[in-house]
């Protein structure tokens, strides 16, 4: 799915999360929500949702953070955890 501008917007001025990428504008949605739940404070977890959705950030979510056939995920364990739980909740 393309990015809207207002999701290119937002990850936009957290630079500082994603600073090894050249032009963030670029970046998918997986990637700006696995960046988001990893290294975002709440706010940007709670502003990326209203952009996104509760319903789509689960869904991106739990569709990336399941280990991969080697047996890892880009997400951190205890990010994994708390937001198995929060989405079981809420999305």
């Amino acid at each position: 799915m393309k990015t809207s501008k207002e999701l290119q917007s937002f990850i936009k001025k957290r630079k500082a999360l994603v600073w090894y990428v050249k032009d963030v504008t670029k970046l998918n949605e997986e990637s700006i929500v696995e960046h988001i739940l990893n290294f975002g404070d709440w706010d940007d977890v709670q502003e990326m949702i209203r952009i996104m959705g509760t319903k789509r950030v689960a869904k991106i979510f739990w569709e990336k953070s399941k280990p991969m056939k080697w047996g890892r995920t880009n997400y951190r364990p205890g990010v994994v955890n708390l937001f198995n739980h929060y989405f079981a909740k809420h999305a």
